[in-house]
């Protein structure tokens, strides 16, 4: 397993524990949103069975496309999240929490190309294990590689996501993930 810096790039076995830290956090958003209404789910390598992962639970929530913005960024601000905005990717904000990090929200459009992207990439790789073992010797791969730089890790696994949602015939638009 890779080694790095509190913000490089460190890769964990799988826990068995992260579904359920996704859904205690679940409760925790749903409880802070109230009456907004919002779609949540754990996504990223940390929902995937058996897959190599940074320890940090990735969460998606799915808001109405004509709803106000700022009452789920001020609700999730209150529980800590820190909000960076869209970082690179219109249509996204996102947020994360912990020092070190624990978790990484992404609030987009539910039922988006945003929301239906990283659902199907998901889905995909919990289908099919060869599949997600391939994933998991590439980012073990880019960790070393790139073990102090999340952004050149991030874009390196671009080809290999877009491979999977053009054969899972998904729009390609989101390749962060």
């Amino acid at each position: 397993m890779p080694a790095s810096s509190s913000d490089g790039i460190v890769l964990t076995e799988y826990d068995p524990s992260w579904p359920a830290q996704f859904a205690a956090e679940r409760t925790r958003i749903l409880a802070a949103l109230g009456g907004l209404q919002a779609e949540i789910e754990h996504i990223g390598s940390t929902a995937i069975p058996g897959l190599v992962a940074k320890p940090v639970i990735d969460i998606m929530i799915g808001r109405p496309t004509e709803s106000e913005l700022r009452p789920y960024i001020d609700a999730l601000q209150r529980l800590g999240y820190e909000y960076r905005g869209q970082s690179g990717i219109p249509g996204r904000h996102y947020f994360r929490r912990g020092r070190p990090r624990t978790h990484h929200l992404h609030l987009v459009p539910y039922g988006g190309d945003l929301w239906r992207n990283h659902l199907r990439f998901r889905d995909h790789l919990r289908a099919d294990p060869a599949l997600a073992a391939e994933y998991a010797a590439l980012k073990r791969r880019l960790a070393a590689q790139f073990a102090e730089d999340r952004v050149a890790y991030t874009d390196a696994k671009a080809p290999f996501i877009t491979r999977v949602l053009r054969a899972s015939t998904i729009d390609t638009e989101d390749r962060s993930f």
